[in-house]
Order: C-alpha cells, then structure tokens, then sequence
C-alpha cells in the first residue's frame, strides 16, 4: 500500500476504521436460517463468534455463566474486584455512583486492594460449575505469578492480556515474560494480545498462541490513543492480522491461529466487517455493559482505567438497554444496530450469500466513508479514512 507523505521527513499509510468501509453486495443471497455464526478454537465450540471483554464492569461469574448458556464466551478478569473483594457487588455500586470528576482517583485506591489467589480458585470454580467453557485473563505483568493458580484451578482457556503485547520484550531491570517458552509449557490454549500490525501479529503467532486479540485504541472505554498516541484503526489491523495468520499457515505448515478483533465495535454491522476483514471472532465490551444483568450497572471502564500513575482509560457511561439474551440474539426493540447484534451480523452473510464465518472473511468490501465520518473529516480538515479511535 503506498505511503502518503505527512510533511517533509515522515510519511505513512492511510488506515481504515469500520466508518471507513463498506460490506459489497453478491450475485447471491442465502436464507439466514441456513446461514452458520458458530467458530472453533482447539477442542472448543461456540454457536457465537464472541469473547466478553475481560472487564468489570461487563463480566461476573455470574455474567461469564449466562454468555456461556447463550453461545458466547466470557473471560474473566483475574485483575478486578472479582479476586480482590470476598464480595464486591458494594464496591460495584460504589463505583456507578461517583462523580466523574473524583471517579478516576477512587477507582485507583478500590483497585490497590490485593488479588488473593483463594478469589481467583473460587471465581473460576464457580464458573466451572455451571458447565459452560471456563476462560480467565491476566497482563503479561502478572502471568508469572498467577498463573499456577490459574492452571490448577481448571481454567479451559487463558487469555494474557495488555494494551500492546509484544514477542519481544527489552528490559534492563527484570526478566520478561518468554511468551514462546511459557505457552509452550502449558497444557491449556492461550489467548494473547493486543496487537494491531502484521509483523507484531506474525511475531506473536510465533510464539504458539492458538488465538491473537487485535486492536489497540479503538474501544470506547479506552483512551490509549488520547494518552499515548498510539493506536491503529480497526479495519486495516484486523486485515493485516489476517494477513499475517495466512503467511504463519505457510510459514508453519498448516497451524491456523485465530485472529479475535477486540474493541471500536458497538453495532452488528461492525462485527459484521470485523468478520469481513477477516477475523474468526469477536471481543465487545461497552454493548455488553448495557445489559441489565452486567455488574458496571450502566457503566464500563477498562483494565487500564485505574492504573496507580497513568490511568489509561475513562468509566464511561452506558446506560442499560436490555438483557444478554436480547443484546445477542435479539428480539431488539430499537433500530440503531445496538441489539441483536449476531442477528445482524447472520442477516449479513445472508445477503452477500455466504454460510459460514470463513467464507464470509473472502467477501467484497470498499472503501465508503460514511456520511458522518466524511463530515468530521471535512471539517478537520484530515481528508478521509483515518478510521475511529477510542478517543
């Protein structure tokens, strides 16, 4: 893809968000009743391509439980209030009722509260014995120290999670996680990211994960773009991502490694491109924080929101639209492209004619801002096609 030139010594490639392209129309159309949205990852199934974020405002136990019975995956955050309180549903109403001005600063000290590894065997068993897959997350930063915990405690799935994880870490003060040499040690698939480049993608693939979380900065609860600068958007690092896990195929004769797009995706006609651009699944956070069963009670924050010297983050207000099961898999009483949300993405490969997931990855798209986004572009005056970030 050529560069665009910046201004005199630095140059880059334009990028696409979701508000940037559009799914294209086929010469076929398919009953959506024929239509299959399950996926795969090692021995487990799911009826839908999704993982709940690792977030506590989004997923519970009890959460975790109900995404499960629905299709879904939850993964819990081995970070959060869940391994930090015997019962955190007060410090939970705590956190939906402050001002936002002081938000920030008392969601720093909830969190300086101590994981305790008894919380984090319990939560997992309790989630184990409802009989759905079981999957848990830590950053690369805790991996070391919890994840025997994690391991004899029965976890199905591991997710090692940070804003930007790397193969290769450089550090002159302490010894980085090896990612190659800890997965390969470990009797459970793992999950690992986030990334947003086709080289840090290959690198990562590299290292023995079965599935690779792609987004940096796009969610709605972040603002990693905002504070660091860094981020891509979505559409281009998933395509990318997808690119590199075609090359691994070759590369590795014949290992697939799934690519998971994580975050900027609130409507079904985003997790519908996701598919397109060509990952097998999906990671949302903020439309499941609108369920009346999520434990944010109407509000999400991220895993870098509370962050003892540079929060990374905002507890974002989203309101409560409906239950799981409606959010989901509908019925939806609204039109915005908020609810149902697998419906929609089932009606869209119905009508561009594809049956399942990896088909869908090879349908047409084209570059087609939307009107609003055209509009902002304008009036920035940036041209088009910067794509959407997490503010």
């Amino acid at each position: 893809m050529p560069e665009i030139e910046i201004g005199i010594g630095k140059s880059g490639r334009r990028a696409y968000g979701f508000d940037d392209i559009a799914i294209v129309p086929s010469r076929r159309t398919r009953d959506p009743e024929d239509v299959s949205i399950g996926w795969e990852i090692d021995a487990y199934r799911f009826e839908l391509p999704l993982l709940a974020s690792a977030m506590d405002g989004v997923v519970s136990p009890r959460t975790a439980i109900e995404i499960g019975r629905l299709g879904g995956l939850g993964v819990l955050n081995l970070e959060g209030l869940w391994t930090r309180y015997d019962d955190p549903e007060p410090i939970l109403e705590e956190i939906a009722g402050l001002d936002d001005t002081t938000a920030t600063k008392r969601m720093q000290e909830l969190y300086a509260e101590p994981i305790r590894e008894e919380l984090i065997r319990a939560r997992i068993a309790e989630i184990k014995a409802a009989g759905v897959v079981t999957a848990a997350s830590l950053t690369p930063q805790r991996t070391v120290q919890f994840y025997k915990t994690v391991l004899e405690s029965g976890v199905d799935l591991f997710v090692i999670q940070g804003t930007v994880v790397s193969a290769e870490h450089v550090s002159t003060r302490a010894e980085p996680l090896n990612l190659k040499r800890f997965i390969a040690d470990l009797d459970v698939p793992v999950i690992v990211g986030g990334c947003a480049t086709y080289q840090a993608a290959l690198h990562l693939m590299r290292t023995g994960a079965a599935g690779l979380l792609v987004g940096v900065g796009p969610g709605q609860a972040c603002t990693t773009r905002g504070v660091l600068g860094v981020g891509v958007p979505m559409a281009t690092a998933i395509a990318d991502a997808a690119g590199a896990r075609r090359d691994y195929l070759d590369e590795s004769g014949g290992r697939y490694v799934h690519v998971i797009a994580d975050g900027g995706m609130r409507t079904g006609g985003d997790i519908a491109k996701a598919i397109a651009c060509g990952a097998d699944a999906v990671m949302i956070g903020s439309p499941l924080a609108r369920a009346v069963e999520s434990p944010g009670r109407g509000y999400h924050w991220g895993m870098a929101t509370f962050h003892p010297d540079l929060p990374r983050g905002a507890r974002v207000r989203t309101g409560v639209a409906g239950t799981l099961k409606e959010i989901l898999v509908g019925p939806a009483p609204v039109n915005d492209g908020s609810m149902n949300l697998f419906g929609a993405l089932r009606t869209s490969m119905a009508t561009t004619g594809y049956s399942n997931l990896k088909e869908f990855q090879k349908v047409e798209v084209m570059v087609a801002p939307s009107l609003q986004t055209e509009g902002k572009s304008l009036q920035r005056g940036q041209g088009i096609g910067m794509g959407s970030a997490r503010g």
